[in-house]
């Protein structure tokens, strides 16, 4: 039995069975060809074309399906990973396909470790396991490594590593440790510029933390934070070089902006004028450059904004309710398997909001750098637009808070059924008396 207990607590045992889970999936759907192979859509439109761009020697450019010249649409890393796999691989080569997304599943199995020892610190190794134990299962951390060759697998396990290390460095007065805490930032900066909305809030905590314990409140945070920003430098320095222009992370917000923010959205964004698929807008891409593009319809984008506030929110609030509630209007029409998706994500955002609401009822220490992601994270999606693809480097918090709930319910039905059988108990022994 002890045997057995150690097996279903280890996290390696977890790790392991999670990432055979994910290469199991991708086995059957290539034997069944449910993945095409195209030169497009498996590798992830611009994060696949700026991967060929670098590897055929073009450098970090041409984001859509013509040459377009130096861009800064993304962040660094996952585009440079893809570009070394299509180096050694093939670009868009079947082999290079089933290396990323093999790469990306294990991305998505190691996630299974900061969920653990997250889920320990908080509610001891029930938690910890269990939350690893529904991410090994978690539909949508099965199926996002093998239909989006994008960085999204690796953001989420940033994100766990992230908060994971948040929660121990709060007991560390060493700077050493506060600047590997500082490159940890910046790693996951340049994996996803969608962490800055995340990194204030989480710094100004650390601050208020160590002020309250009267520690160096403001030396410890300012050496991590100064760790963070050199990471961004030179990618920072490339783009203004390239450019002329200060751009810190990513170039693209302005379009993004704009795609859920015009005349033509119909619910949460106009996708069918995106430059990757309407050739007018790539074709006024190509002709302004990357950067006067970008401010045209970030300027569009406001003025629209502006001049139609009620459409504004009506966009703000369809695509607040498409991160939290998929189901909307697609249940119908929806196959059974991606039911069972929408299913489990509705699961995990009602019971990882109930188990929040658990951590600030004992007033636990980080229930507010906790809160902060699922709260702080998705903003930018909902300003522009929204996807279960999006929200999934979150979803690990919103997991460790999902096997919290689960503990707590069932200590309380637990402890319903004791109260009920001592009830039981006393009336009949006063009766027999």
């Amino acid at each position: 039995m002890k045997i057995l207990r150690r097996f279903f607590l280890s996290v390696s045992v977890i790790m392991i069975f999670a990432f055979l889970v994910r290469m199991g999936l991708l086995y059957y759907l290539q034997s069944h060809g449910r993945t095409p192979i195209v030169s497009v859509l498996p590798f992830g439109y611009e994060t696949g074309r700026i991967g060929r761009s670098i590897a055929t020697g073009n450098g970090f450019s041409s984001p859509l399906s013509v040459p377009t010249g130096p861009t800064a649409w993304l962040t660094p890393i996952f585009p440079y990973l893809l570009a070394g796999i299509f180096k050694l691989f093939g670009v868009y080569s079947y082999t290079s396909f089933l290396v990323i997304v093999s790469i990306n599943n294990l991305f998505s199995a190691l996630t299974c470790i900061p969920i653990y020892f997250i889920g320990k610190r908080l509610g001891g190794l029930s938690v910890a396991a269990g939350g690893a134990w529904m991410w090994a299962i978690f539909i949508n951390a099965i199926l996002i490594p093998i239909e989006w060759v994008w960085d999204t697998s690796l953001a989420a396990l940033m994100a766990g590593f992230v908060l994971w290390a948040t929660m121990a460095i709060v007991d560390s007065r060493r700077v050493k440790d506060w600047i590997g805490y500082g490159l940890l930032w910046g790693a996951a900066l340049m994996t996803t510029a969608a962490f800055a909305s995340v990194l204030p809030f989480i710094f100004g905590w650390l601050a208020w933390r160590l002020l309250k314990l009267r520690g160096r409140w403001i030396q410890l945070p300012a050496a991590a934070a100064l760790a963070a920003a050199l990471c961004c430098v030179p990618w920072t320095i490339r783009n203004y070089v390239v450019f002329h222009q200060f751009v810190p992370l990513r170039s693209n917000f302005g379009l993004e902006l704009w795609l859920g923010n015009n005349d033509q959205v119909p619910d949460t964004w106009a996708g069918q004028l995106h430059p990757n698929d309407f050739e007018p807008e790539r074709h006024k891409f190509s002709q302004m450059g990357e950067i006067a593009y970008m401010k045209e319809k970030q300027h569009e984008a406001i003025q629209f904004m502006v001049s139609h506030p009620r459409d504004t929110m009506r966009f703000f609030w369809r695509r607040f309710a498409d991160t939290w509630d998929p189901i909307q209007d697609v249940w119908r029409a929806a196959r059974w398997d991606f039911r069972l998706l929408l299913v489990s994500n509705i699961v995990v955002s009602i019971f990882g909001l109930a188990g929040l609401l658990a951590l600030f009822r004992e007033k636990n220490q980080f229930a507010f750098p906790i809160a902060v992601f699922p709260l702080a994270f998705p903003i930018v999606y909902y300003v522009t637009h929204s996807s279960l693809r999006y929200r999934h480097p979150i979803d690990p918090v919103l997991v460790v808070l999902t096997a919290l709930a689960f503990r707590y319910l069932v200590s309380a039905v637990v402890a319903r059924v004791r109260t009920i059988r001592s009830h039981e108990t006393l009336r009949t022994s006063e009766a027999s008396s």
